[in-house]
């Protein structure tokens, strides 16, 4: 069997996929074009030239359409893991495992309905159309979010509408993408386009947590208010009767009151609390909107520059014709089956838990249908492939803790103020004369030209002396947000993504690069790294549960987390650092397994295995928001690791079986 270009493979009776805009149709499509399409070396070697840091030059301008119509959505997409929970708690007064729920039904929409959308751009083969509509949707998404004062039901219309242009929008742009250097004009740039346009989605993801905090900080000061992360939850508390230490929340209250006289009434000033706060938080979807405005509008007036995208076939060798993905008779129907089978025994394992119990069981009822539907010979594959997306799902329930729990972590349990040094990194001003100046020092160290070498003395000199101005005219106690936390991963994706692939390449001249499948489980271990450090900064510190007590009356009350249970930032900056990493390790290196592995046949249904073993990932975040008030910190972080380290294991154990299947 051979791949040519033509039409869409034809999968009946269940669905029908583009093999490479299914492919590409994944959140981390990025890592996909980055790592897959292009040769690491390559990409080191042309974005380090004698000529600039970065060329542009010699491009379709089709690729900087899709850099501004991608960046609108990258930014939406870290504001909503920034301050999703955040808002959520704050509005309405869930608690850390409601808003967890619906934060994993929300991630879990964003990477299964972009297989939905790579399946509707193929039936109707109007992928710019699909990529239009999409903008359009999230855009609608984001606006009935911005609107303050909606209930939760019209909260959470506004979640899915946001998921599901996403799922339209992301995978079939970056199809398109791709389609730009299939011209042989271009093809010698393709490596340094998939950088720029990557540069453009972490570009739009970094400054989103930066902007969201600032329109709500913004808000609440023009109410009259201070930022405090601890507030909101105490003012819901106090309206309900279930807060205990009232002191503590006088004197915060007074705290954060800019009009500098003591709080008398706690109910008016909760309720003007969680006004302004949760329509803050309004206000910075609606920032969200509006990068989506821009999107749009790049979109529209330059879309003439994108191609029109051409769709790949499977074809038999012999005949030329179409290869059809056919089902067996009752193969659907057994896989309900096993899905529906699978989903009550986890559900009354888990003590009831629906979440869980759905995520496990729509897995199984996919692993039950493309065993049945392949042959003899491809079962071998399909089998490793179906390992791989067994970790690759408790990667993902671990990985995308970030936007749930270690959002609580920082949030409750991260100091509220740092030092003049550590302010640097909490503040966008700050932040960008400190990489500004970084950047100038490896420009000076690195660069051969004398020009070079100036222009990056001036920058270490000029940004240098701005970083310093700003650490020495701050205060000894500087106020910092738990939502900025999310601007370190795209911050260390770009940071890291140079070296990780230089390692490989270094790796790679001396024979010594591991195959896919250690990389895999390399990355995994890893993982487990990043979460024994916030496990270390855990220990000794209160946990969650030990917050509430019984009174005397019989009434279940709640403490705000004490400051001595509070530590230094660095932990978390430290356990994201190590968790971007092996993201780097596991995520494009999975999805290139599945590129060598799967049939023929079976191309494009395997990536959208990956696509929903991703899905199915995201869904299982529950898992930390379900413990979070039930165990010590530490035994929370140690599922994790135990989970990474057990699914690191597994892929050791069955190395032999997976590095035969990609020969």
């Amino acid at each position: 069997m051979r791949l040519r270009r033509c039409s869409s493979i034809n999968i009946t009776p269940v669905v029908k996929i583009t093999l490479k805009s299914t492919y590409e149709a994944s959140g981390l499509g990025q890592y996909t074009n980055l790592f897959i399409f292009a040769k690491p070396y390559a990409i080191v070697n042309q974005v380090f030239t004698n000529n600039g840091i970065i060329m542009f030059k010699g491009h379709p301008k089709g690729l900087f359409v899709a850099f501004f119509s991608n960046m609108g959505e990258r930014f939406g997409f870290y504001t909503m893991m920034a301050i999703l929970v955040l808002f959520l708690q704050a509005k309405f007064g869930l608690t850390e495992e409601q808003a967890g729920s619906y934060y994993s039904w929300f991630y879990f929409g964003i990477y299964g309905l972009a297989l939905l959308g790579g399946i509707l751009a193929d039936a109707t083969n109007k992928y710019k159309l699909v990529i239009l509509l999409g903008i359009i949707i999230m855009f609608s998404g984001y606006i009935i979010m911005a609107v303050p004062g909606m209930t939760l039901t019209v909260t959470l219309i506004g979640l899915f509408t946001i998921a599901f242009g996403n799922g339209l929008f992301k995978g079939n742009l970056q199809a398109v993408v791709g389609q730009l250097y299939d011209n042989e004009k271009y093809d010698k740039v393709r490596d340094s386009a998939f950088m720029i346009f990557y540069m453009g989605i972490n570009v739009g993801a970094f400054f989103a947590p930066f902007a969201a905090t600032g329109i709500r900080n913004w808000f609440l000061a023009s109410k009259g208010f201070l930022h405090d992360g601890s507030l909101p939850a105490m003012c819901h508390a106090y309206l309900k009767g279930e807060l205990g230490d009232i002191q503590s929340f006088q004197t915060l209250a007074d705290k954060v009151s800019m009009s500098g006289i003591p709080v008398t009434n706690l109910s008016d000033f909760a309720n003007q609390y969680i006004h302004a706060f949760s329509v803050g938080y309004n206000y910075a979807f609606g920032i969200a909107a509006a990068a989506m405005v821009v999107s749009l509008l790049v979109y529209v007036i330059f879309n003439k520059y994108l191609p029109k995208k051409e769709r790949s076939v499977v074809t038999d060798s012999g005949s030329g014709k179409k290869v059809k993905i056919s089902g067996k008779p009752f193969s659907i129907p057994l896989a309900l089956i096993a899905g529906a089978v699978m989903f009550f025994i986890v559900y009354f394992i888990s003590a009831m838990n629906f979440d869980i119990a759905f995520a496990f069981g729509l897995f199984s009822a996919f692993v039950a249908w493309i065993i049945q539907i392949s042959t003899k010979e491809e079962r071998p594959r399909i089998s490793a492939l179906l390992l791989v997306f067994l970790v690759v799902i408790f990667f993902w329930m671990s990985f995308h803790q970030n936007g749930l729990t270690l959002t609580y972590f920082a949030r409750d349990y991260t100091v509220k103020a740092v030092g003049r040094f550590t302010n640097i990194f909490f503040h966008l001003d700050s932040m960008l004369a400190f990489l500004g100046a970084l950047a100038g020092l490896f420009i000076l160290l690195l660069r051969k030209k004398a020009l070079d070498k100036v222009i990056g003395a001036v920058m270490l000199a000029g940004l240098g002396y701005l970083t310093y101005y700003y650490v020495k005219d701050a205060n000894p106690l500087n106020p910092i947000d738990p939502e900025v936390f999310q601007s370190f991963n795209p911050l260390f994706i770009v940071a890291l993504t140079f070296p990780v692939m230089g390692f490989f390449a270094w790796l790679r001249k001396r024979n010594q690069e591991p195959s896919t499948p250690k990389k895999i489980g390399i990355g995994m271990v890893i993982a487990a790294i990043g979460f024994v450090i916030i496990l270390v900064g855990s220990i000794h510190l209160i946990s969650p549960h030990s917050l509430q007590f019984m009174d005397s009356a019989g009434t279940l009350k709640y403490n705000p987390v004490p400051d001595s249970s509070r530590v230094t930032p660095y932990w978390l900056i430290n356990s994201y650092l190590i968790l971007t990493i092996a993201e780097l390790f596991l995520s494009p290196m999975g999805l290139s397994f599945v590129s060598k592995v799967a049939p023929p046949r079976f191309q494009g249904l395997m990536q959208g295995g990956w696509l929903l073993a991703t899905a199915v990932g995201n869904k299982l975040l529950v898992v930390g928001s379900f413990f979070w008030g039930k165990l010590e910190l530490w035994q929370l972080w140690a599922i994790f690791i135990a989970v990474c380290i057990l699914s690191a294991l597994f892929i050791f154990i069955i190395m032999k079986r997976l590095e035969a299947a990609t020969k």
